[in-house]
């Protein structure tokens, strides 16, 4: 029985392959081919219609890396063929199996009307059903010749050129493999479809399940009447054999899946932005078009950018889309701005990627998402139930964590709760994959795969080609309306992701809860590779802190214009760069250079702004004004303040001491050895040496960094095995403030500087970095006794273990924080503080006075894919060791460092629009209403983790003082502040986040 099973599987599977599949398309013509080839970047469709083109024929070749050429195709359908289907059968040369991953192609009717796109499993393109016979066929293909950098069948990572168009080459990548008119056999078609879906579920069913040889003898009974040599004229006679297989309902006990139609489309990855604005036209073009002809199907598409292209560069396609949305068939998910990593950007951005993408749902199409759509971040930041809840979202979904290395995640439908307790009901779908094709293999597996069995019964399967676009297919509809109601099949309805979560919400009213992050156990290194990405990230984000303070500020007390269209399209940017493949930098080349020079635009564009605002408000004047734009008093100057600073410079010692050298300030003694390493760290306070016994601290460390696969992705737990000291030293000096320390190594060279700040060791260093497959660490090990670490994150920190007691403990052995790290005994703390690090790791250590802690930041990588050069070049960053540090001290040096005073000269000192009188309640953000009332926006939050009131005061005159959701709109349940003259109390629950909306009075309040 064995052999005659593995004998009709083997007959199936090449039945399919060499005869049935190609029967699909019947008597063929060729067509005339024309090429244009455009020299430079992408033009417009009119430029397209209107260009000279030159002769082209099938086998020719096309296409150097990242060009384009419009192909201008004709033919006439043959008379005999009235009232058949007729199809353009369209190879533009797909080398892999693989959509979106290479060449690409958008069908235009002549009068610039979009069709369709091209790709490996869409090739064809709808002429007539029927066609009456001698119709003239006419067509415009754009076709992109992007080159095929990482395919999934061999996943190789070695070093390419192909990345970057400077080192790319121009020869041409693709031959046009076929252009023909042909007869659609729909008989064919359905019958593949038909053995797909049995065939796939057959193979799915266990030995001992009759339904497996029922299904066997169904396909060789198929088989049997099918005549190879007439496969269109017995096509029928073989679906008959297999009605009685396809009618049988499904288990009353069968999963139920959620299927809906989706296009994970990465902004930026393996090809560049500008290259996704292509491919989302060509994505939505092919799903609108796939919904004239089936009402039932509904597609889901996050990322308002995506949709915000669409609308610029193809407003034809965007009608369409607008009018498919209005159907309810093309369903707005996600509510950001794009599908940002999470892990990186900070508490405002976070925040604005909900207030962008929710706003811009709503302004086109009147549509309030819902549900927030993250399926391939590389880890979820425990900020984020929170945040969904206050953009006014309901549940979350996201799929990535089925990568994760080491611990199976124990839920697929759960209560996911973040910092401040917030709770929100997520789904991880059990299929495993946001790229599903509905084949039976995967709805298997979803079935099998689901935790929740005997409690809930139902899961969500994204269907459609993506990464790289493409969408889902007609033959993915087909299997899906076969497995609607199937016998050995989970039940498969296609709907909206609403319908899914509110059928899981009454599926499953008791789920399971989680406590904290969703960790990624994979891709670790994304937290450091391309250093000058993060560097722009973390920059522009308190640059636009800085120019929405300041602009408020002078707006509301000098009459100061607000930029609101220019502050927008700088969020925007930033937002579109916090992409889950940009700011991690496993991007091209080309990607992460078009993001160096997009924040540098940016900076200047801020830095403009924030001079314009400050002298409108310091006035013409010779007084030296201090601005301090963070959230605490620094010097003497009240926070969002400005005026003249009460303290000079700090008084540092330098002298030196056993080749070395001391730096004393009256709160730490700091001895650098003859190496020009820390050796001791005296606080003068509490009497604590800080560096263990034996150790050294601002000790540089160097690692062999070759991933098993993922290069720019991964850090590998066998990095720790092998690592270089860097301890020979080329130069120690002292300077005026502290000391300076030069090193070489490799192909590489740093300069280090040393100076003290209060009970904070400020350390800078700068790197002239050309190295390979290494990574940079800097290492501080302190005499803290702690098995847990404090990490920021958004709008508060989350604890991560410090040991390896379990295997989720030991998994994180590389985690990401903003912009501080603690460790704390009880009564004596230590932050490590940073202005543009996110990755590091805190581990225990055995000295000779007991177990201590080490805090490593992670400053460099140098994976060679998919960007050979990745951070090759000069790099600069600021950390600083914060002596006797709680938690409320980590928090006001992490801002300090990120946004250092501005002086300027002028005759007025600023009033904070708004003050409050708790430290721990902190001020994230102040700005206009979006609406352009005037209205002042105050975000802030609780950032100790402990309950906390505060007094808030505002220096204008106020009407009304309510809390809204991230949208600056009241809630449901409208939420205001009693606000007399003294300002109003707020109270909050640990990490809580608020907005608050100040309606603005005639008179300023008393006293400002």
């Amino acid at each position: 029985m064995h052999d005659d099973r593995k004998l009709t599987e083997d007959r199936i599977t090449r039945a399919l392959r060499e005869r049935i599949r190609p029967a699909v398309y019947g008597a063929a013509c060729p067509v005339e081919l024309e090429v244009w080839h455009v020299d430079g970047e992408p033009v417009p469709v009119g430029d397209a219609l209107g260009a000279q083109y030159g002769p082209f024929a099938v086998g020719e070749r096309w296409g150097p890396p990242w060009g384009t050429s419009w192909f201008h195709v004709r033919g006439r359908v043959p008379g005999e063929w009235a009232g058949r289907r007729v199809e353009l059968v369209l190879d533009l040369g797909f080398d892999a199996d693989r959509p979106g991953f290479q060449c690409e192609g958008l069908v235009y009717l002549p009068d610039g009307t979009p069709v369709k796109g091209l790709n490996p499993r869409n090739a064809w393109i709808p002429v007539g059903d029927p066609v009456s016979g001698g119709e003239q066929v006419e067509f415009y293909v754009e076709a992109a010749a992007n080159p095929l950098i990482l395919d999934d069948g061999d996943l190789s990572f070695a070093p390419t050129p192909l990345g970057d168009p400077a080192t790319a080459g121009t020869e041409p990548l693709y031959r046009i493999a076929r252009a023909e008119l042909a007869v659609f056999e729909e008989p064919v078609w359905e019958l593949v479809a038909d053995i797909e879906v049995l065939d796939g579920l057959m193979r799915t069913c266990p030995e001992a399940d009759p339904r497996r040889w029922e299904l066997l003898r169904a396909l060789a009974s198929a088989l049997d009447v099918l005549d190879l040599g007439d496969i269109a004229g017995t096509a029928r006679a073989a679906r008959d054999r297999l009605a009685p297989a396809l009618s049988g309902p499904a288990r009353s006990s069968a999963h139920r899946i959620s299927a809906i139609g989706h296009a994970h489309i990465d902004s930026a990855w393996l090809w560049p932005l500008r290259e996704t604005v292509r491919k989302v036209a060509r994505t939505a073009s092919n799903v609108t078009a796939l919904m004239d002809t089936d009402p039932g199907f509904v597609f889901a598409m996050s990322q308002a950018q995506q949709l915000a292209w669409i609308e610029e560069h193809h407003p034809k396609v965007f009608a369409k889309v607008a009018e498919k949305i209005a159907a309810g068939q093309f369903v707005p998910v996600g509510g950001m701005w794009v599908e940002a990593d999470t892990n990186m950007p900070g508490s405002e951005a976070m925040a604005r990627q909900f207030v962008h993408g929710k706003r811009y749902f709503l302004d086109r199409f009147g549509v309030e998402t819902e549900e927030v759509w993250l399926p391939d971040s590389f880890g979820y930041s425990a900020a984020l139930p929170q945040l969904v809840t206050a953009s006014a979202s309901k549940w979350f979904l996201t799929q990535k964590i089925s990568w994760s290395q080491t611990n199976k995640f124990p839920h697929h439908t759960f209560l996911w709760e973040g910092i401040d307790g917030t709770r929100v009901l997520t789904h991880f779908p059990p299929v495993d994959t946001y790229n599903s094709e509905l084949i039976g293999r995967e709805l298997a597996h979803a079935s099998a795969n689901y935790q929740e069995k005997g409690a809930a019964t139902r899961s969500l399967v994204p269907f459609g080609h993506g990464d790289g676009g493409g969408g889902p297919t007609r033959e993915m509809l087909a299997r899906a309306a076969r497995t609607a109601d199937l016998d050995g099949s989970p039940k498969v309805a296609i709907e909206a992701p609403r319908a899914f979560f509110t059928h899981a919400e009454q599926d499953y009213p008791a789920p399971p809860v989680w406590v904290g992050e969703l960790y990624l156990e994979f891709h670790r290194g994304t937290y450091t590779s391309q250093a000058k990405t993060k560097q722009g990230n973390r920059r522009s984000e308190h640059l636009l802190r800085e120019a929405e303070l300041w602009s408020a500020t002078a707006a509301v007390h000098s009459g100061f214009e607000y930029p609101y269209e220019r502050l927008d399209r700088i969020w925007k940017t930033v937002l579109l760069n916090q992409f889950h493949d940009i700011l991690p930098g496993s991007s091209i080349a080309w990607v992460h250079r078009d993001a160096e020079h997009a924040y540098a635009r940016a900076a200047e564009e801020l830095e403009e702004i924030i001079g314009s605002a400050q002298h409108a408000l310091a006035g013409t004047g010779s007084r030296r004004l201090v601005f301090n734009a963070a959230p605490h008093a620094r010097d003497g100057i009240a926070a969002g303040g400005a005026d003249t600073a009460e303290n000079g410079p700090e008084a540092v010692t330098v002298r030196e001491h056993e080749g070395g050298f001391r730096l004393a300030n009256g709160a730490l003694t700091v001895t650098v050895d003859a190496e020009g390493l820390i050796s001791s760290v005296l606080d003068g306070e509490s009497g604590r040496e800080v560096v263990p016994q034996g150790t050294r601290a601002a000790l540089l460390q160097l690692h062999q960094d070759l991933p098993n696969r993922w290069d720019a992705w991964d850090i590998d737990e066998f990095y720790r095995n092998s690592v270089t000291d860097l301890t020979a030293v080329d130069e120690l000096v002292a300077t005026a403030d502290g000391v300076r320390i030069t090193r070489s190594f490799g192909s590489s060279a740093l300069t280090q500087w040393l100076r003290l700040r209060g009970r904070v060791l400020e350390v800078e260093t700068e790197v002239d970095w050309h190295e390979s497959e290494k990574m940079l660490k800097l290492a501080f090990p302190v005499d803290v006794h702690a098995d847990r670490c404090a990490c920021e994150v958004q709008f508060g920190h989350t604890y991560r273990p410090t040991h390896d007691n379990t295997s989720w403990d030991a998994a994180k052995f590389e985690i990401c924080a903003h912009r501080w790290v603690h460790v704390a005994e009880p009564d004596f703390g230590v932050a490590l503080v940073n202005d543009a690090t996110y990755g590091h790791d805190v581990s225990r250590t055995a000295t000779p006075a007991g177990i201590a802690n080490v805090l490593r930041a992670s400053l460099l990588r140098a994976p060679r894919f998919p960007d050979p050069e990745t951070d090759h070049g000069r790099h600069r960053f600021r950390h600083a060791l914060v002596v006797g540090a709680g938690i409320g001290d980590a928090v006001r040096e992490g801002y300090r460092i990120n946004l250092p005073a501005r002086e300027i000269e002028g005759a007025n000192p600023v009033h904070p629009l708004v003050t409050v009188d708790n430290p721990d309640v902190v001020v994230e953000s102040v700005k206009l209403a979006e609406d352009r009332s005037g209205d002042v926006v105050l975000r802030l939050y609780e950032s100790g983790g402990t309950r906390a009131e505060a007094t808030v005061r505002a220096s204008f005159g106020v009407e009304r003082v309510a809390a809204t959701d991230l949208l600056e709109r009241d809630w449901a349940e409208p939420e205001e502040y009693a606000h007399p003259e003294g300002g109003f109390t707020i109270a909050l629950r640990p990490f809580q986040l608020r907005t608050i909306r100040f309606t603005r009075g005639a008179t300023p309040a008393p006293g400002s």
